[in-house]
């Protein structure tokens, strides 16, 4: 196909998709909000903190659900997050969780220039309450928290993966011939 006619169906693809993320948006919006419990972390720099306390002062929390220091792949979407968190942490309190010990988090998220905030859910049932744990194993993906009248909802949540809209990378791959091919991720290159 020439390069203008791909051109051509590329925007007319693109269209659609921006028509998709419309309604998908709301959907998101349409779903009765999910209420949760007031979890207890453990912050990577000491001590515990509450699911509610995680909001800081907003009414609305992003919370990364992340595998650990032993995903390349979490560690790819979280390096994503730390160049954004100001612009996130603009708009909604935002805070990645675990499974890791809080020592273990604190050492890795400093050798990642990581800015913020780490808490570890080891030793809880959040990360399979929200979804993201099976039989010991986790899973990577985001969930959406508001707060109203004292109580804490999730409005929303998505998992991560490959090829997903929450890590930068996979975009750019994709205007190469090929994608991203057999390229995966590593804690250093």
């Amino acid at each position: 196909m020439r390069y203008e006619e791909a051109g051509k169906k590329i925007k007319a693809l693109t269209k659609e998709i921006a028509g998709l993320r419309s309604e998908l948006a709301k959907a998101r919006e349409a779903a009765e909000p999910q209420e949760v419990k007031d979890d207890t972390f453990k912050r990577s720099t000491g001590g515990e903190v509450k699911l509610s306390e995680l909001f800081d002062d907003k009414d609305h929390l992003i919370l990364i659900h992340n595998m650990g220091a032993g995903c390349p792949y979490c560690t790819l979407w979280a390096d994503g997050f730390n160049g954004v968190f100001d612009h996130l942490n603009n708009r909604a309190a935002f805070a990645l969780s675990s499974p890791d010990e809080p020592a273990k988090q604190k050492k890795f998220a400093e050798s990642r220039g990581w800015r913020f905030p780490v808490v570890s859910h080891a030793g809880t049932s959040f990360a399979k309450d929200m979804g993201y744990a099976h039989d010991n194993s986790f899973a990577p993906g985001v969930s959406a928290f508001a707060r109203k009248n004292g109580k804490i909802y999730r409005v929303t949540d998505e998992a991560f993966g490959p090829g997903d809209d929450f890590c930068i990378v996979w975009p750019f791959f994709d205007l190469l011939p090929g994608g991203a091919g057999d390229w995966e991720p590593q804690y250093k290159y």
